[in-house]
Formats: C-alpha cells, sequence, structure tokens
C-alpha cells in the first residue's frame, strides 16, 4: 500500500513539475505575458499623448474653419502682416565688429 501511495506521490510531483514548466518556459510563459503588459501600457500612454495632440489640432482647424481671430494670429505671426493703421516696429540686435 506505501509503495502505491509513493508512485501516485512522484505522479503528482510529476505532474506539477511538468505544469509549471510550461508556464515558466512555455510557447506562451509568464515573462512573454509581462513583457507585453509592459508594452500594453507604453503604447497606452503613446495613444493618450496622440489623442491629446489630435484634439489639439481638431480645435485649431475648427478655429481656422469658423473664426479669422486664428487666421489672423496665424499671418501676424508667421507672415508678420499688420492691419491698416497699425504701427510696425521691428527690432534688430546691433551687429557686433570683431
Amino acid at each position: 500500500m506505501t509503495n502505491m501511495y509513493r508512485w501516485l506521490i512522484a505522479l503528482l510531483i510529476f505532474l506539477i513539475i511538468g505544469l509549471q514548466y510550461r508556464l515558466w518556459f512555455g510557447e506562451t510563459n509568464l515573462r512573454d505575458i509581462w513583457d507585453l503588459n509592459t508594452k500594453i501600457e507604453l503604447q497606452k500612454e503613446i495613444n493618450q499623448e496622440l489623442n491629446l495632440r489630435n484634439s489639439e489640432l481638431n480645435a485649431e482647424v475648427q478655429d481656422l474653419k469658423t473664426g479669422l481671430s486664428a487666421l489672423e494670429e496665424r499671418a501676424r505671426s508667421e507672415l508678420g502682416m499688420i492691419k491698416e493703421g497699425e504701427t510696425f516696429y521691428q527690432l534688430v540686435q546691433p551687429v557686433k565688429e570683431k
């Protein structure tokens, strides 16, 4: 009877070792799952930043389509345009002589 228990315990230990081996070193092991979860979290952060940027760009596009203030601001800053009746002052740095 004790011999049968020994075989049963040996079989159970062998099964546990086999299952643990698959868990840690098998095709889809825990290490791979942890790595994938880390990559998923990183991608979620990147997607959140991109969604924020897309929202800002969408708001700017809507403002350009509907309002003239954004268009005027862009013309002033990027093209240096001024309104009628305004005086434009440009400050330049003096050139240092050698």
